[in-house]
C-alpha cells in the first residue's frame, strides 16, 4: 500500500495562557489520511480547527500530541518543505515587487537556478493570466488579480503537496472555475490537493474526499459522492414527456409504491448559467479559460497521477 502523503494519527493541539494552563483545545485526537493524487476538502465553521490544522501540517505549529507525517517525514523536515506550496487565505505580498519580481524571488527562496526561475516565472504569468500586468507593482492590484500572484507564488517550487486555503476569495465567478479546472488539472497529473473553503460548492465540484471539522475533532468524512447521497430516495429523469405524460406517470407510480413522488424540473447550478451568458455576451460558445497550466507542472506525472479524464 503506497504511503499517504498526509498522515495524522491522534493530532492534539492545546493553546495554553500565560501560566501554561490549557486554555483552548483546537485539534482534538484528529485522524486523517491523504493519499496521491487526491484532492482533499478541509470544511469547517470558523474556530473549527482548520486553520491550526494546515499550520500544523506545515510545521508552523508543534503538536501537543499525537504524530504528523507529510510525504513520509515529520513536517519540520527542510525537504519536505520544498516539495510543498502554500496559499495562505490571506497573501501577504511585498506591495512594492511586481507579479514578475515576486515569483523570482519565491523561486530563489527554492534554490531555483536563474534559468529554470525565469522559465518558470514566465509560464506562471501566462497560467495565471497576468502578463499584461507582470511589471506593474502588487500593490496596485485588486484583491482578485492578487490573489492570482499568490497561486503562482505557490506553484513556482512544483510542488507534490499543494495547500490552498480559500484559493477562490476574491475571485470573480470566471475565475473561481478557471482555479477548479486547474486543481483538477493538477490532481490528474499527480499533485496532492489539500484545500478549504466557505464556498461548499466549490468544494463539492472538484473534491474527491472531504473532512468536516467542529470544535476541533472530526465529524464526518469520506467521498463526497457516498456523503451527500440519499438512499432512501431515487430519482428518474426523462426528457421529451409531455406534461400530461409526465403527470400520468406520475400517478401510476404513486398508485404502485403508496409513496409520494414529487415531480419537478432538472435545473442548472448558478454558475454554469453564469457562465454561459458570459459566453453569449462574449458572441463566444464556451468561456475560454484564461488560467493555463504550465507545462511544467503536468511534466514527470507522479504515482498518484490518474488516468480518468
Amino acid at each position: 500500500m503506497n504511503t499517504p502523503v498526509i498522515e495524522t494519527c491522534g493530532l492534539r493541539k492545546t493553546f495554553c495562557d500565560f501560566w501554561h494552563r490549557p486554555k483552548v483545545e483546537a485539534v482534538v485526537s484528529l485522524d486523517l489520511q491523504v493519499q496521491a493524487g487526491e484532492v482533499f476538502g478541509l470544511l469547517g465553521p470558523n474556530g473549527s480547527g482548520k486553520s491550526t490544522t494546515i499550520k500544523l501540517l506545515l510545521g508552523l505549529l508543534h503538536p501537543s500530541a499525537g504524530t504528523i507525517a507529510v510525504l513520509g517525514r515529520p513536517p519540520t523536515d527542510v525537504q519536505v518543505k520544498a516539495r510543498i506550496g502554500y496559499l495562505p487565505e490571506v497573501s501577504h505580498l511585498h506591495a512594492f515587487l511586481t507579479p514578475r519580481e515576486t515569483l523570482r524571488y519565491y523561486g530563489s527562496l527554492f534554490g531555483l537556478d536563474a534559468p529554470t526561475c525565469r522559465q518558470r516565472t514566465e509560464a506562471l504569468l501566462d497560467m495565471v493570466d497576468l502578463r499584461r500586468a507582470a511589471d506593474r507593482p502588487v500593490g496596485e492590484f485588486s484583491k482578485g488579480m492578487a490573489r492570482r500572484v499568490g497561486l503562482a507564488q505557490a506553484l513556482v517550487n512544483n510542488p507534490d503537496l499543494l495547500i490552498l486555503d480559500e484559493p477562490t476569495s476574491g475571485l470573480d465567478p470566471v475565475a473561481c472555475r478557471e482555479v477548479k479546472d486547474l486543481v483538477r488539472l493538477l490532481a490528474r497529473a499527480g499533485k496532492t490537493i489539500l484545500l478549504t473553503s466557505h464556498l461548499l460548492a466549490d468544494i463539492e465540484d472538484v473534491a474527491d474526499r472531504v473532512a468536516i471539522l467542529h470544535g476541533g475533532r472530526l465529524q464526518a468524512e469520506g467521498r463526497v459522492a457516498d456523503l451527500l447521497r440519499r438512499a432512501d430516495a431515487v430519482r428518474f429523469q426523462v426528457e421529451g414527456l409531455t406534461v400530461d405524460a409526465a403527470a400520468a406517470i406520475r400517478q401510476e407510480l404513486e398508485m404502485r409504491t403508496q409513496c409520494p413522488v414529487a415531480l419537478d424540473h432538472p435545473a442548472m447550478d448558478l454558475e454554469t448559467y453564469f457562465l454561459q451568458v458570459v459566453a453569449r455576451a462574449a458572441n463566444r460558445d464556451t468561456v475560454t479559460t484564461h488560467f493555463r497550466p504550465a507545462e511544467f507542472l503536468l511534466a514527470n506525472r507522479g504515482p498518484g497521477a490518474r488516468t480518468d479524464g
